[in-house]
């Protein structure tokens, strides 16, 4: 950091206090979290709970951080109703020194929504305290809009000087400092710190799409740049904006903020958290960035898009929980469902995306197809549907949604996903779970190819390989055809059956003579199928036809 940043950031009163209010636990953990990544911003941090918490004490205290839940139906969490009730009461103090931000945790299945959250922002505000950050909502999958709220409302607590006065024209200078020095490292618990490993200089070409609204004209623009092959690809953007073209604009936040997925060489990556030396392509002479916008919404303006119709795709799922009574442990007041470890760990497993813009990416299906629930959507079902707490409404409810046309039978190729590295094909694999599922249930029986799909898909997933018999017998002419006629090989090969979704016969070349078909079949008969989902065939009942 530089001097005067350093200087600032050590300078007076650096304490910062966090509140939590919880039922289950979750704002507790988050506001551990909290505090140990303000001390990487200069910050003193105390952890409180609502739970014999002095409200006095609050007119004191110039940095004051609220991590609170949503119990029943919007009610205050135990630990909190007595602060609550204080906060409300005759005795409640002036907040007029007091700069202070609120994270709410919620459920968006119940109708108040975070509302605990919400009234703790709306008193403090009453009480005269500075808001510095919006609040944010969250819901049950809170870690990534809590991620991105932290680093933000660090940065601006971290404005407050050491006298309790707020200097906003520092906190872009804060952000800057954090993010270009090494503090991004991970530190663990023991003290133990993962270095950054530097990387020798490389030259580069950059290439970047860029795109004006106001006068709708689009093209490419081009830079040399001689850069350290370990700095992230949010940092070529941030270093072109401010040292060549102020008017570039792409989406800038957080190293892990889930938002910002752009394609760099075809790829969909993360800018924040993905090395150019990682990505770039290399030939004799240079090597290359491409940088262009992801196809899965309208671009607004150069690698900015418009992620509407996933916040559409994410709200036409079912809601994740929902309030009922059932079996289970309790938990002060309320019976909380049990599950074993190993089935909570593949629950947590399906639902482990860092982005779901960035696995919704990797389809290739999700930007022709607006009805498609796109791949994060199907996790998310499936992780319901394997979840042994689900209801056996939900259950039912999230299996109808994956066997309908806008579930994993609109999701045409797999292999698309899969060729995105570790993550593509974990997805990939998790997706071919849930449509074995489907299978399982009857979804693909329903049409016009679907009994031969269902066939010939398990014959696959029961061999380990690619139907030989089908394949043979295609490359044999009309006397392989009329030998098969009663067996149903026959009508599977002329309804058409291959693993690219090409013609069965080219040219009907292969109802001539068997030379005319050899070597012009997919390059797997009689091979093992390591990965199903691959076969697309499982994908062709069509009904209205692909």
């Amino acid at each position: 950091m530089t001097d005067d940043v350093v200087s600032f950031l050590s300078d007076g009163d650096r304490s910062l206090h966090i509140l939590f209010g919880s039922q289950s636990g979750n704002s507790e953990d988050l506001a551990v979290k909290f505090g140990k990544r303000a001390k990487s911003y200069g910050l003193e941090s105390t952890v409180h709970d609502m739970d014999g918490f002095d409200i006095a004490s609050l007119a004191s205290m110039s940095r004051v951080l609220v991590i609170c839940s949503t119990w029943g139906e919007g009610e205050q969490p135990d630990n909190a109703e007595e602060l609550w009730n204080a906060a409300n009461g005759d005795g409640a103090p002036s907040l007029s020194n007091t700069h202070f931000s609120v994270c709410a945790l919620g459920d968006t299945s119940y109708e108040l929504f975070c509302e605990s959250g919400k009234e703790w922002d709306k008193r403090f505000e009453e009480l005269g305290g500075t808001r510095l950050v919006d609040r944010v909502d969250c819901d049950v999958d809170y870690d990534a809009p809590s991620a991105i709220w932290t680093e933000s409302v660090l940065a601006h607590m971290a404005a407050v000087d050491g006298n309790g006065t707020f200097q906003p024209e520092l906190v872009e200078s804060i952000i800057a400092e954090m993010e270009g020095s090494g503090e991004s490292s991970v530190e663990g618990d023991d003290g133990f710190v993962i270095p950054v490993l530097e990387s020798p200089e490389i030259q580069v070409k950059v290439r970047v799409f860029r795109y004006d609204p106001q006068s709708d004209e689009r093209g490419h623009d081009e830079w040399a740049c001689v850069l350290n092959g370990n700095i992230s690809v949010l940092e070529v953007l941030r270093s072109i904006k401010s040292t060549e073209d102020g008017s570039l604009t792409f989406r800038d936040g957080s190293l892990h903020d889930p938002t910002t997925v752009i394609c760099a060489n075809g790829r969909p990556i993360l800018p924040g958290i993905t090395r150019i030396d990682s990505v770039i392509s290399s030939n004799s002479d240079s090597n290359f960035l491409n940088l262009e916008p992801i196809v899965i919404g309208e671009v607004i303006r150069d690698l900015v898009t418009d992620l509407t119709i996933s916040d559409i795709r994410r709200a036409s799922t079912k809601p994740w929980f929902r309030g009922a009574t059932r079996d289970g442990a309790k938990v002060r007041d309320a019976v909380i469902g049990t599950m074993s470890s190993d089935d909570a760990k593949k629950v947590h497993m399906v639902r482990d995306m860092i982005s779901t813009v960035l696995v919704d990416s990797f389809s290739d299906t999700v930007p022709y197809n607006e009805a498609y629930i796109s791949p994060s959507n199907v996790l998310s079902s499936w992780s319901r549907i394997i979840d042994p707490r689900v209801s056996k409404t939900s259950l039912t409810e999230n299996l109808d949604l994956l066997s309908s046309d806008v579930g994993i039978k609109a999701e045409t190729d797999l292999s698309s996903i899969s060729r995105h590295g570790e993550m593509g094909e974990t997805v990939a694999d998790y997706m071919l779970d849930a449509k074995t599922r489907v299978l399982r249930n009857g979804a693909f029986q329903d049409g016009r190819h679907g009994k031969y799909v269902w066939w010939y898909t398990w014959s696959v997933k029961m061999s380990g390989k690619v139907n030989d018999t089908t394949i043979y017998r295609q490359v044999l002419g009309p006397l392989g055809l009329v030998g098969n006629l009663f067996s149903g090989v026959t009508a599977r090969m002329v309804l058409g059956f291959t693993r690219t979704g090409g013609k069965m016969f080219n040219g009907l070349l292969g109802m001539v003579a068997p030379p005319a078909g050899v070597g012009k079949m997919p390059k797997q008969f009689n091979t093992p199928v390591l990965n199903h989902h691959e076969v697309v065939a499982i994908f062709n009942e069509v009904d209205g036809g692909f």
